[in-house]
């Protein structure tokens, strides 16, 4: 695994970064058995893969990149790092228990749609039909990350279904890292099967996996690379904290799994949303700078 001067894991995608001559804004490369989009821009890098249409890096020109993301990919399956998108349910399907946790949307191909440059960066929009079902994630990238996913579905009837954004953000080490913004509120700790409430800054000791009753903004705090990042989840209902600490993850080394905490943006992850036919769904995730 290769080191940065400042003795950090290297991004594994900044390999796409590294030619001398000027390269197109987009470029599809095929990348451990994946199709994936390298974005080259003046005020950003970027790669997603067809896959999931999963942003997979990014970095604002000038900065460290904002995710993470494995070295190795399985050879089927999901990836995991970047952004993972959960569609059209979250965690477990609530009725069929073959299904894959957090839906199909990040296994399948997305089309995309359409891409475009300009000064301030990129906009592209993917898409991803499935039965009476369809998914739209538009992403604006540039010196800040924007990403919404809309879903609509033909059927006749009221449907149910779940979306989220499962960022892995990229960090110096998971141990050096303060979470601002849960101040009071409430949630659900899986690991110890109990409620709780928070009381101030969220750090990580030996693993987290808690889902908060919290929507809207939050500073995620580096003070080794002196870089806060701040995360606005939008109007979802639900904010999940995830690590594993020390339980191992399939493929993915010790070390590895210290460069990132996950910090998510979901709804209809303890009971289903309802989308009538003509209605549609939005869920956001944003992030930039904090100063």
């Amino acid at each position: 695994m290769p080191f940065s001067e400042t003795g950090s894991i290297e991004h594994p995608l900044q390999r796409f970064f590294t030619a001398v001559r000027p390269q197109p804004t987009f470029q599809w490369e095929r990348y451990q058995q994946r199709d994936v989009l390298v974005i080259n821009h003046e005020q950003c890098r970027a790669v997603f893969s067809r896959q999931g249409a999963q942003l997979l890096h990014f970095e604002p020109c000038g900065q460290k990149p904002w995710l993470w993301c494995a070295a190795q990919w399985p050879l089927v399956g999901a990836i995991r790092g970047g952004v993972p998108v959960s569609w059209p349910w979250v965690g477990r399907h609530p009725g069929e228990s073959g299904w894959p946790a957090n839906g199909w949307g990040r296994l399948l191909d997305w089309k995309l749609v359409d891409s475009q440059e300009h000064a301030g960066g990129v906009t592209l929009h993917w898409q991803l039909k499935l039965w009476d079902w369809q998914a739209d994630l538009y992403a604006e990238l540039g010196q800040g990350m924007d990403l919404r996913l809309t879903t609509r579905h033909q059927d006749s009837e009221v449907c149910h279904f779940g979306h989220g954004f499962h960022p892995y953000w990229r960090i110096s080490d998971v141990a050096d890292v303060a979470l601002q913004g849960l101040e009071g509120t409430h949630g659900y700790d899986e690991l110890t099967r109990s409620a709780c409430e928070h009381e101030g800054d969220l750090r990580i000791l030996g693993g987290c996996q808690r889902v908060f009753e919290h929507a809207g903004v939050l500073e995620l705090r580096d003070d080794a690379w002196q870089r806060s990042l701040s995360i606005d989840t939008g109007d979802s209902d639900r904010t999940v904290v995830w690590h594993p600490g020390n339980r191992p993850l399939l493929g993915v080394g010790g070390e590895e799994a210290m460069g990132f905490l996950r910090v998510e943006a979901a709804s209809g992850v303890d009971e289903c949303l309802s989308l009538a036919p003509g209605q549609h769904a939005t869920l956001s995730l944003q992030a930039t700078l904090a100063h």
